[in-house]
């Protein structure tokens, strides 16, 4: 089932974030991994920002997360993470067309761009990767991220 997360999720939020991050390591540039990958303060930033968590709930684990935060005139999707034990049973996928169903304006998300599984993730639900002028636009005009960030992430939307 898909639902709207609370504050009482923020604990499981975290570490559905930090263990599927994981897969990362290794795949982004080392002087971007932190470890944990995303901190509490992090995370209470991202929501205080405006980023809000959706989570797939099986029975009473939440299993995957996801987020989405509207900025100016597009919705980012935010932090798309599904627990380990919880992947390729297509969560992931049911929670974007959730969110998506309810975007207005471009929908937008970004990745680093090594990570070639979820490039893929995206590209299999519409998303098309835009070309590195169009990225810096985009990151540049809806994204505060370190300019090392930048450089090594890509940009998709959904047409």
């Amino acid at each position: 089932m898909i639902r709207r997360c609370t504050d009482a999720d923020l604990e499981t939020i975290h570490a559905i974030i930090n263990d599927a991050a994981e897969a990362y390591r290794g795949v982004i540039p080392p002087d971007c991994w932190h470890e944990p990958y995303m901190s509490r303060a992090d995370l209470e930033s991202e929501i205080g920002a405006g980023v809000q968590f959706w989570c797939w709930q099986d029975g009473d684990l939440l299993a995957a997360v996801m987020g989405v935060q509207r900025v100016r005139d597009a919705t980012l999707i935010r932090h798309a993470y599904v627990a380990p034990s919880h992947q390729r049973r297509g969560l992931g996928g049911e929670l974007l067309r959730h969110l998506s169903a309810g975007a207005t304006g471009p929908l937008l998300v970004g990745t680093w761009a090594d990570a070639g599984w979820a490039i893929r993730f995206y590209e299999r639900h519409g998303f098309r990767l835009v070309t590195g002028d169009e990225k810096n636009h985009l990151l540049d005009t809806y994204w505060r991220i370190p300019n090392r960030q930048r450089d090594t992430s890509v940009v998709l939307t959904l047409d």
